[in-house]
């Protein structure tokens, strides 16, 4: 008797905690999220916002490639700042309206590798005579993030940029220039929602 019991608290355990491995839950839903087979994703470069700035980006997801376009002005945000490098002494560069378009691939699970082309517009502010010119720049790099859902629909993207660009100089009226880097690597995070989703 004991012996019945014993296997039935046994089978009825193991029933739970296969029930629990194969339910959809808010962490790990099922399918992953990284199965669909199409999506449509909206994101944001949210700290933005918190200097008057702004930006949006629009995916379209086909099972592991996405395609994205996006708009930034990142307000008096100083891009000389998030760049790993460090800021240069003596400037600030700004975000003027600038679009960009990125292709990318998930490598592993929600990994996604991509290249893009961002046509930049910068504003270079001179700190010691408030002077302001401006740089357009054509950037090109390769980025890396992970997209890290809660559910079905939101998700926080943290990753990393490089940027590759030409030479520009700019001068000002005291004789003193500022040259833009050519080579950055900045960290970025972003926020998003996929708005639709197909799964196979």
């Amino acid at each position: 008797m004991r012996a019945t019991i014993l296997t039935a608290l046994i089978l009825f355990c193991g029933n739970i905690l296969n029930a629990q491995s194969t339910e959809s839950t808010l962490w790990k839903p099922k399918p992953p999220n990284y199965k669909v087979s199409q999506a449509i994703e909206i994101e944001s470069l949210f700290p933005m916002f918190l200097y008057e700035g702004w930006h949006v980006g629009v995916g379209y997801r086909h099972d592991k490639f996405r395609l994205r376009v996006s708009v930034i002005n990142g307000g008096d945000y100083n891009a000389d700042a998030q760049s790993i490098d460090g800021e240069i002494e003596g400037y600030k560069r700004y975000y003027n309206t600038s679009p960009g378009i990125f292709l990318g691939y998930n490598i592993w699970k929600n990994l996604e590798l991509y290249g893009y082309y961002e046509r930049h517009t910068f504003e270079i502010e001179q700190l010691s005579s408030s002077e302001i010119r401006k740089i357009s720049s054509n950037d090109i790099g390769i980025g890396i993030s992970y997209q890290f859902f809660f559910g079905r629909t939101f998700y926080v993207q943290p990753g990393i940029h490089s940027y590759l660009r030409a030479e520009e100089t700019v001068a000002y009226s005291n004789n003193e220039s500022y040259t833009i880097p050519t080579f950055e690597l900045t960290p970025v995070i972003r926020i998003g929602a996929r708005l639709w989703t197909k799964f196979d």
